[in-house]
């Protein structure tokens, strides 16, 4: 049985996925109302309401131990800034042989750690049982069946892509790469540029600026890619960065009005203060807590990336989103 963790649109998303393929999931909730609601109805009240299940292949449940004692594979779906407290419910060795799959995209913002990098040094996992799902893939177009596609990265080839053929489907294409790391920190990246993407729009800049704006974002995300990252890990070949993984998932989080991340920004470069912009939205929006630890991991390495700086600015100084992006349009090639 397959557990999966998390209760919101995207971890609907890859239930949909896993079920379709026949694998029976258990599905941790933290709401009773949810659980019975999805035992009685077939599907998830709150998000994409539209995908229905069959009752013999889920058991929803608010049980954590009853997870962790069944599944031999976890994937973990909650927001990152939600994750600890669930983590730190659990035995430290309580995920010892399993496979771990993170669909988190965030990090942990106590920790300012990947996922995988808490789970190792305070779990008893090891980093060849680690995987994580990168997009560019919205869920609701998954609900829908359009045709999308997702990288999983892991340490080594052949179960990688064991793990990616549980989630292929006739809609949904799989990739994979080695790049555990660079294929996380993109995607908490793309979410903070998505941010500041949105901001933009709710400020009336046009796609001619848009467009130049992403093109600064890739540029900036690529040399941190580069510097830190290659270097940590000693690897001695570049991965190429110039895919869906990396550079399309930053473009379909930009522009897309699927995205939680430019939605958000959208408020509030409308006016809305932070905690307004939050409580209008139904989902959480990961750039805004990832650029909390992306700003300490920048100050530690020092490389430079002053667009990632401008928008913790906003978010996290008060900054004027106006006066931000008059300097931002300076930066822009």
């Amino acid at each position: 049985m397959i557990g999966i963790l998390g209760n919101g649109s995207w971890a609907t998303a890859l239930a949909k996925l896993l079920t379709e393929n026949h694998h029976r999931i258990a599905w941790w909730m933290r709401s009773e109302a949810a659980v019975a609601h999805l035992e009685e109805k077939g599907h998830n009240e709150l998000y994409l309401s539209s995908v229905l299940f069959e009752p013999e292949q889920i058991k929803p449940t608010t049980d954590l131990n009853f997870m962790l004692t069944h599944c031999n594979v976890l994937v973990m779906c909650i927001p990152s800034a939600f994750m600890f407290d669930v983590l730190r419910r659990m035995p430290k060795d309580s995920l010892k042989g399993k496979k771990i799959i993170s669909a988190i995209k965030g990090i942990l913002p106590e920790q300012h750690q990947l996922l995988q990098e808490y789970l190792t040094a305070h779990f008893e996992i090891e980093l060849k049982d680690y995987f994580a799902i990168t997009g560019p893939c919205h869920a609701e177009e998954v609900a829908q069946e359009r045709l999308s596609y997702l990288t999983f990265s892991g340490v080594h080839t052949d179960d990688c892509q064991y793990i990616a053929a549980l989630f292929e489907t006739t809609y949904l294409r799989t990739t994979t790469n080695n790049d555990l790391w660079g294929s996380q920190y993109a995607a908490v990246l793309k979410n903070i540029y998505a941010v500041g993407a949105g901001i933009a729009h709710g400020l009336g800049y046009g796609d001619n600026f848009l467009s130049v704006y992403i093109t600064s974002c890739y540029r900036e995300m690529h040399r941190f890619l580069s510097q830190h990252f290659l270097q940590m890990n000693e690897q001695d070949t570049t991965p190429d960065f110039h895919t869906s993984a990396y550079l399309g998932d930053l473009l379909v989080t930009c522009y897309s009005p699927h995205s939680r991340n430019r939605t958000f920004g959208a408020l509030l470069g409308k006016g809305y203060s932070v905690a307004a912009a939050k409580a209008e939205m139904n989902m959480v929006a990961e750039g805004y807590f990832a650029s909390l630890g992306m700003k300490t991991i920048i100050d530690q390495t020092r490389i430079d990336m002053p667009i990632m700086q401008y928008i913790y600015d906003m978010l996290w100084q008060q900054k004027s989103c106006n006066g931000t992006f008059k300097k931002i349009e300076l930066l822009l090639c």
